[in-house]
């Protein structure tokens, strides 16, 4: 079962970060069930205002967030959702989304949340929502990641100004 071995993270007092969240629209259930996990671990975290920019589908996820990250967000968090179909389709979009996000983290030293379920059926996707009788919450997971890595960020940066490391 996927979401064994997770870390229970601990809220820690985000407040004073830049957060934005970028979600697709496609799957609706699915799509508010993870939104609701975010915004429910950004206010854990004492994140008050979150942005929130949608776009079309997972496939815009990366431009928004690489536009977010060039206007000083501390913390992205990327939700969406890839059913699998009968096509190649599939394989492509998710693919993109990877490489995009993870591109945006790395060219511009941002956290960046993935919460871009790839699922096999409608059902899996569902199960991982966040939503009553969901076993996960990909949304909330993806939101804290986020948080908590972007604070790790700070306190590397502010190790590197003091001449901590060398």
């Amino acid at each position: 079962m996927s979401g064994q071995g997770a870390p229970t993270p601990q809220p820690i007092d985000c407040h004073d970060l830049r957060v934005g969240v970028v979600a697709a629209s496609w799957h609706e259930e699915v799509m508010a069930g993870l939104l609701a996990g975010a915004k429910r671990a950004c206010s854990e975290h004492q994140v008050e205002d979150p942005v929130l920019a949608r776009v079309p589908g997972t496939f815009e996820l990366p431009v928004v967030a690489s536009a977010m990250a060039q206007r000083g967000f501390d913390a992205i968090i990327a939700l969406g959702v890839v059913i699998r179909g009968g096509t190649p389709h599939f394989d492509y979009v998710c693919g993109s989304a990877t490489e995009g996000l993870t591109r945006v983290a790395l060219d511009h030293t941002v956290a960046v949340g993935f919460g871009v379920l790839t699922c096999d059926d409608e059902q899996q996707a569902l199960d991982r929502a966040g939503l009553e009788g969901s076993r996960e919450d990909k949304g909330y997971e993806a939101a804290a990641a986020a948080l908590s890595t972007a604070m790790t960020l700070r306190r590397v940066r502010a190790r590197f100004k003091t001449g901590l490391f060398t």
